[in-house]
């Protein structure tokens, strides 16, 4: 039998705030607490991966309303806002942690930014609750107007992994949702740090890709030029 979920699971935490007006008009505006858990899961997913761009926002860390405001994420943040979406609707959901070979940013992270990343970068995916199983979602990271754009310049690739995928088929990844797991970058795991009930319990624990003066140059100049990349690689030509 599958762990069961734990009250704790539905709790908000200072990462996972979903108490925030921002986040709070957000599901007052699109009313996901009303429907049946799988579609309430999927709406709610196709949001994160649909509506928030892939990016690079200040730091893994910030709280999932900064998210929201920002419009854009990556694995973390992302994943962060997906899960104060799903348990502030009433969805159990909890964090996998992980790291990545950086080989698998390549192309959408390019030159000095490239080089200052570590060689394993902390990732995670969210596990949710339905009909009575976890889920592993991980294929919301990369919004479909960029994975469109992979697939249009990469054509013949099926194993791929650069530009934030990961995964056996590029032409065919299986990041819609359709009541299973989904996965994007996942054939880039190369360390699995286990499950926690919040993305704070994580970071405490094993912290996040930078510090110091890293930390600072990345914040202050290096993601903007990694965000002009990715929306370079989002337009790129049908």
């Amino acid at each position: 039998m599958p762990d069961t979920p734990q009250p704790a699971l539905l709790q908000s935490s200072p990462i996972l705030d979903y108490g925030h007006p921002r986040i709070q008009a957000l599901l007052s505006e699109r009313g996901w607490s009303l429907l049946p858990e799988a579609e309430r899961i999927g709406a709610i997913y196709d949001f994160v991966r649909k509506d928030i761009a892939f990016g690079y926002n200040s730091g893994d860390e910030i709280p999932a309303s900064q998210v929201l405001a920002d419009g854009l994420g990556q694995c973390n943040t992302k994943g962060s806002l997906l899960m104060a979406l799903l348990r502030a609707s009433g969805i159990p959901c909890r964090f996998h942690g992980f790291t990545i070979d950086k080989r698998l940013q390549k192309g959408a992270i390019t030159g000095l930014a490239y080089w200052l990343a570590p060689r394993s970068i902390v990732h995670s995916w969210v596990e949710v609750w339905l009909d009575g199983r976890w889920l592993e979602l991980e294929g919301f990271i990369l919004d479909a107007a960029y994975l469109s754009a992979l697939q249009r310049r990469f054509p013949q690739a099926r194993a791929f992994c650069g530009y934030g995928a990961a995964t056996p088929n590029l032409q065919a990844p299986g990041v819609e949702w359709c009541g299973r797991s989904t996965y994007i970058q996942k054939d880039g795991i190369n360390h699995d740090f286990g499950r926690f009930d919040t993305p704070d319990g994580f970071y405490a624990r094993h912290g996040s890709n930078l510090s110091g003066l890293k930390r600072w140059l990345f914040v202050h100049a290096i993601r903007h030029a990694m965000n002009r990349r990715v929306r370079a690689i989002r337009q790129f030509p049908a």
